[in-house]
């Protein structure tokens, strides 16, 4: 004001939610750069502001990783962006991997009070945005490491639920090293999910930043093949072993036709779009077929990323095939909305049921079957029911199919006495990832099935806390 005194704090429930700037669909079509640009300085703080700062934060409990989300928002609010992101790094150290990628909608922001009259607040928006400042502003600090305990941990799988373990392991002051089978790190981060979603350059600071902390890390390295996890506890000398190897083996629907050449797996398409960089063949080695009909099959956000990819991979019409309605897909309702906007074709309440090719094996044709909503199966959702004589065919070119995946069985099927559950998931207590191999921990999708990277880094930090008390008393 203009005799000096401050300005009165304007009421949280009279500001609404302040929307991301982002590349306008007909734009972002034709490009892989990141579609939202993220909330600038000013509309970080009016957001902040939003907050009432409850005296008992329901969001912190909704937070897998336990972010204490009032005190980074209330530094926000006064303008302490570097401030923020420490604090937030004393409990998650991706923290701008997960401002772009965790379902805060499903999880800190679902208790929200201002979520009961309006809009939650932007809980993930102003993580992404301290993060990034962070970053750009070269303000990355490498907290204090523990004194060395002269113990040796091992990861396997440089996912987030890896790069967590290795983390908090380390700023302790034990020896890390995290073996990785790809020639890149950051497991379903950087293999899975899009350029245009997650930039990878956002990817690499994060491991950088766990490398700074003094992780050690050997891309290149199959553990289960190359050396088993009996011999990194053997004469490899280390004293615990952390299994991260995620949900990497890919499901199929065992229909006629699945063999055809031009129907990929998700996981193979999205690892040669993003790991690979096929949109930049030739400038890289790894090409994709030249698709202009292609139809992907599911309703999750592996299913949206691989759709919105083909669009931008210069696919003409792109067919989302989904055998239930748009209420009961799980994908995140962002990434439904971004997928209509760009122009994705929904055959909702659709099921493919043989494909159809030439005489050189190639995919021509998608036969799919009609369905309708019937009673709720064992995931609450309504059972998805034939209409009988409701046969129609779409024409393809390419298909990704996207209905889920099992357990990486490497490890496992290598590790005597581990034990698994009927589809492969390594058996783990879920408050400390102990096994039932002595000294071996395991946690994120290999535990619990293909889930989210926070709930993967959830588990991370349980299964450190237990691994140091392990390293301590060597009681199991």
């Amino acid at each position: 004001m203009a005799d000096g005194t401050p300005k009165p704090r304007p009421k949280p429930f009279s500001i609404p939610r302040q929307p991301m700037p982002e590349q306008p669909p007909q734009v972002r079509v034709g490009n892989f750069r990141e579609v939202p640009f993220g909330l600038t300085p000013d509309l970080a703080i009016l957001e902040a502001t939003r907050c009432i700062q409850c005296k008992n934060p329901q969001c912190v409990k909704g937070c897998p990783v336990s972010v204490q989300i009032p005190e980074f928002i209330d530094l926000v609010a006064k303008g302490k962006f570097i401030e923020a992101a420490r604090k937030i790094k004393e409990t998650n150290a991706l923290p701008a991997v997960c401002g772009r990628v965790c379902p805060q909608e499903e999880q800190c922001e679902m208790p929200c009070v201002l979520g009961k009259k309006g809009e939650p607040v932007a809980i993930g928006r102003l993580e992404r945005f301290v993060a990034d400042f962070e970053r750009v502003t070269g303000n990355v600090e490498i907290p204090g490491i523990g004194a060395p305990t002269g113990k040796r941990v091992a990861v396997v799988g440089a996912g987030p639920a890896g790069l967590t373990v290795a983390g908090d392991l380390v700023q302790i002051g034990h020896d890390v090293t995290i073996f990785e089978a790809l020639h890149k790190p950051g497991g379903v981060l950087m293999y899975g999910i899009p350029e245009f979603r997650l930039p990878k350059e956002i990817v690499q600071a994060e491991v950088e930043y766990i490398r700074n902390l003094g992780a050690k890390l050997e891309c290149n390295s199959v553990i289960g093949k190359s050396i088993t996890i009996d011999e990194l506890l053997g004469e490899e000398g280390f004293d615990a072993v952390f299994v991260g190897t995620g949900a990497g083996l890919p499901y199929f629907m065992n229909i006629p036709g699945e063999n055809l050449i031009g129907v990929y797996s998700a996981n193979e398409y999205l690892t040669r779009a993003n790991l690979m960089k096929a949109y930049r063949f030739p400038e890289s080695d790894t090409p994709l077929n030249k698709a202009t009909n292609v139809a992907v099959v599911g309703g999750g956000n592996v299913a949206m990323d691989a759709a919105r990819t083909a669009k931008r991979m210069g696919a003409k019409n792109v067919y989302l095939v989904y055998r239930r309605s748009k209420k009961e897909m799980p994908a995140r309702v962002e990434e439904v909305h971004h997928a209509e906007e760009e122009g994705i074709e929904f055959h909702l309440l659709t099921n493919p049921i043989v494909y159809h090719g030439d005489d050189d094996s190639r995919v021509t044709e998608v036969e799919c079957q009609k369905m309708e909503l019937g009673e709720p199966d064992a995931s609450g959702r309504r059972r998805p029911v034939v209409i009988k004589g409701s046969e129609f065919k779409l024409a393809v070119d390419t298909v990704i199919v996207s209905i889920g995946n099992g357990a990486n069985p490497l490890v496992p099927s290598t590790t005597p006495g581990l034990d698994t559950n009927k589809w492969g998931n390594i058996l783990a207590d879920q408050e400390t990832g102990k096994t039932s191999k002595k000294g071996v921990f395991a946690g994120g999708d290999i535990v619990i099935g293909a889930a989210t990277v926070i709930l993967a880094m959830g588990a991370g930090r349980k299964a450190a806390a237990a691994m140091h008390e392990y390293l301590k008393t060597g009681a199991w």
